[in-house]
């Protein structure tokens, strides 16, 4: 019997990644994946838990399900399923199968007891695994693939549950690493994007440093690649003295900033301070022409006053920063700043993230109108069926939409002027 199965993925990269593995995994056990929850047997939630939006978002999908298909299962996996027994509201009434994080990159040892038992949870202390779960993703359906380099983070920030879902930080080796480039280069992917739950972290257990991964990159057939959220700490000398030399860097930042208040980082349990970060910020923009720097910020902290937020603000409105992902504090149950003193009321949080919001918008139109007369390279995506428009990436970070008659510039790179286009996003 051909079985059939909807596959959901919420939340980061790293999870699209699994999400992909998953998919790869039952079409090889001869399943059909389908995108109707009334076609299917099986519905897969690869959940996120990063807020406390995500679990009902979660809880939502679930239900809708079982609604629209009472003889459905569900299986759950993902980081909701890894903290499963730290969500004391969670519902598990209409859940069949409970995986872990680390069982769900197997889920073809599990997936047939779905149909012969009942009650079933197969969930490992994360804690107790120590070695990267290496898979290799065969076809990937995007142009600019991400690659899982590490997963983990030894990290306690105070708000986030992320290190109970994810565990400790472990490391792809360099071997594994290149080997799914050399693929996906055979395959005549151009770019790559380099992602993990905390990349800066890769290479701990060997003895080495993020940097010593990179450099083996450069050396590889890719034509460029990117690099997934940093925290501004971890882009030491060495790290900034490669990025600046590399022929295939997209100087394209993402810094995992979350306040640029003192009193808030330490809240949080950050480690470093706001000057260091702005200083890191300057450093970037001066060292490369106009390069992308986005950044995290959640609005609404426990004790964050109307003037520690207004330091933060007028720190991120001062500085070269191109786009800010702003959103509202979230409270997890069992993390340190549940139980903080002075939580912000949510008409509150929602005012900030929309003030922050608003920034963004302020400053990444500054960002494109700085490039708006560039010559920068393309990397050509998509085509449009309705509208017959290309999409294309430049190098640091621009969208584009081309009307071009040719039919072929999938995975091709070009350089162009940024005047021959109407708009830039």
């Amino acid at each position: 019997m051909c079985r059939k199965f909807v596959l959901k993925t919420l939340g980061c990269k790293t999870n699209a990644i699994e999400g992909q593995i998953i998919s790869q995994a039952l079409i090889g056990l001869g399943y059909t994946e389908v995108s109707d929850f009334r076609e299917a047997d099986i519905f897969i939630l690869n959940s996120c838990s990063v807020t406390s939006h995500s679990d009902s978002q979660s809880a939502y999908l679930l239900n809708r399900a079982k609604r629209e298909n009472p003889m459905i299962k569900n299986v759950l996996t993902g980081c909701v399923a890894q903290t499963i027994d730290m969500h004391e509201k969670f519902d598990t009434q209409n859940i069949d199968l409970i995986l872990g994080n680390n069982e769900k990159q197997d889920i073809e040892k599990y997936i047939s007891s779905l149909f012969v038992q009942h009650d079933l949870k197969y969930v490992t202390d994360i804690f107790s695994v120590d070695k990267f779960n290496n898979k290799i993703v065969q076809n990937p359906y995007q142009t600019r693939p991400s690659i899982k380099i590490q997963e983990g983070c030894n990290n306690r920030c105070s708000y986030c549950i992320i290190p109970y879902a994810r565990g400790n930080s472990r490391s792809n080796s360099i071997e594994n690493i290149i080997s799914q480039i050399d693929i996906l280069t055979k395959n005549g992917t151009k770019e790559v994007v380099l992602t993990g739950i905390h990349i800066g972290q890769w290479g701990l257990e060997f003895g080495l440093e993020l940097v010593d991964l990179l450099y083996e990159i450069e050396k590889s057939q890719i034509s460029r690649f990117r690099l997934g959220s940093l925290y501004v700490n971890e882009i030491d000398d060495r790290l900034f003295e490669f990025l600046i030399n590399s022929k295939k860097f997209c100087p394209h930042f993402h810094l995992s900033l979350q306040s640029l208040c003192d009193k808030t980082l330490k809240n949080m349990n950050r480690s470093y301070s706001s000057a260091h970060a702005l200083n890191i910020i300057d450093k970037l923009y001066k060292a490369f022409d106009e390069p992308y720097l986005g950044c995290d910020i959640i609005a609404g902290f426990p004790d964050e006053t109307d003037e520690d937020f207004k330091i933060t603000y007028d720190n991120l409105k001062n500085s070269k920063i191109s786009y800010i992902h702003a959103f509202p504090y979230s409270k997890r149950e069992n993390t340190p700043a549940a139980t903080m003193e002075n939580q912000v009321p949510d008409v509150v949080k929602t005012s900030r993230t929309k003030s922050l919001i608003e920034l963004s918008g302020m400053l990444h139109g500054l960002f494109l109108e700085r490039n708006k007369n560039k010559t920068l390279e393309l990397l050509y995506e998509r085509k449009s069926k309705k509208t017959g428009l290309y999409s294309a990436v430049t190098r640091n970070y621009i969208k584009v939409f081309i009307k071009d008659a040719r039919d072929d510039l999938r995975n091709t790179l070009e350089v162009r002027s940024m005047s021959d286009f109407e708009k830039l996003y």
